[in-house]
């Protein structure tokens, strides 16, 4: 088993495939990673090298706090959506008069850095 940033990548699966383990990144975001990093398409995670796992470990869409990083610009630059993620409000236009139970719950979590 190899960790890069916290996720187990197990050693006998297919490096393209192995890297759908991380949030957010599905298979053709993980083949276009392959691709950029010279990796094989039959390349298993065990027959990686230490730079490739190294260069895969420092991109940085595989950063677990990205989704955090973006949250907080949109409430620095004082956008619509930041506002409504400050208020604890949903974002992408539900109604609010009955529905927003789920996001005022899921907003109020530590998303605000």
């Amino acid at each position: 088993m190899v960790h890069v940033l916290g996720v187990a990548l197990p050693d006998l699966q297919l490096a393209r495939l192995a890297l759908t383990n991380f949030y957010g990144i599905g298979h053709k975001t993980a083949q276009r990673l392959c691709a950029r990093l010279q990796i094989h398409d039959r390349c298993k995670i065990r027959d990686l090298t230490a730079q490739q796992i190294t260069e895969l470990a420092s991109i940085p869409c595989l950063s677990f706090y990205f989704v955090r990083e973006n949250i907080a610009h949109q409430r620095m630059i004082g956008s619509y959506v930041g506002k409504r993620h400050a208020m604890g409000l949903p974002v992408r236009g539900q109604n609010t008069q009955s529905n927003a139970k789920t996001a005022k719950k899921l907003n109020r979590v530590n998303r605000f850095g």
